[in-house]
């Protein structure tokens, strides 16, 4: 099998700055988004540092120890190493750098990752914060991840709460990301993928704006991944456009080189 992606982000219809960030690095098969937060523009400093040392990792370490400076975990794939180290160096970037400047103090960042392995026939998902990570298959959408929020918590913690006080919950808060703490808890997952699998990597500036169904319905009725992105961003403003908007789309299929 062979992946294909596209990505594409939109700064919404009521930002002044687009503090979203995406990486499609087709070489490596390697797909990050990263959502940013902090005063003064330091959301974008943040995602940015994300997206692109993630990306760097890949690149440098591609014939090379690739769990530097992070011991190799046993207990997980080399894939799963690759993609945990990758995150928590730019974990440990954005934090030294927000100590270490006033202007940049408190800045964070969400992030999803996935990583394909052709030979495997898996991909590989890492997250930290509410930027997710969705598959349709089958005409089925399925969310892969789970937002590290707030109101997630207290459903986990507190799965009886009924709909009123849930509704009294902040809806907005969430409680991991890059760069609060010199380390941080990845979340890491493998999907055995199909042809015709399409994984979608949002912010939520998209799902917030749009309901799993009509994503699935926007997915399923537009075949060509670019053409689908560009009407995901646009019902995303269309319902409203209260944040950025950021997709990266991977369409799995038969690769025509092995058949």
């Amino acid at each position: 099998m062979r992946a294909i992606a596209t990505g594409l982000t939109d700064v919404g219809l009521q930002r002044e700055h687009n503090e979203d960030s995406f990486s499609v690095l087709a070489e490596h098969d390697l797909y990050i988004v990263a959502d940013g937060m902090g005063g003064h523009r330091a959301g974008d400093v943040a995602s940015r540092l994300a997206t692109e040392t993630i990306a760097e990792f890949f690149r440098t370490t591609a014939n090379e120890d690739v769990t530097w400076p992070f011991h190799f975990d046993a207990t997980l794939s080399e894939e799963e190493n690759r993609l945990l180290t990758g995150i928590k160096i730019a974990n440990r970037q954005i934090f030294e750098r927000s100590a270490r400047s006033r202007e940049h103090r408190g800045m964070g960042t969400t992030v999803v990752g996935a990583l394909f392995s052709p030979r495997k026939g898996r991909m590989y998902v890492g997250h930290v914060g509410d930027s997710r990570c969705y598959r349709v298959r089958d005409g089925e959408i399925a969310q892969l991840t789970r937002d590290h929020s707030l109101i997630n918590d207290y459903l986990l913690a507190m799965p009886e709460l009924t709909e009123e006080q849930r509704n009294e919950l902040p809806k907005n808060v969430i409680t991991r990301a890059l760069g609060m703490q010199d380390q941080v808890i990845v979340d890491l997952q493998a999907d055995d993928s199909r042809p015709g699998d399409t994984y979608l990597l949002c912010s939520d500036g998209l799902s917030g704006m749009l309901p799993d169904a009509e994503i699935r319905e926007l997915l399923v009725a537009s075949p060509d991944i670019c053409e689908a992105a560009k009407k995901l961003v646009a019902r995303a403003n269309a319902h409203g456009g209260e944040d950025n908007v950021t997709v990266v789309l991977v369409r799995v299929e038969d690769d025509p080189a092995k058949s």
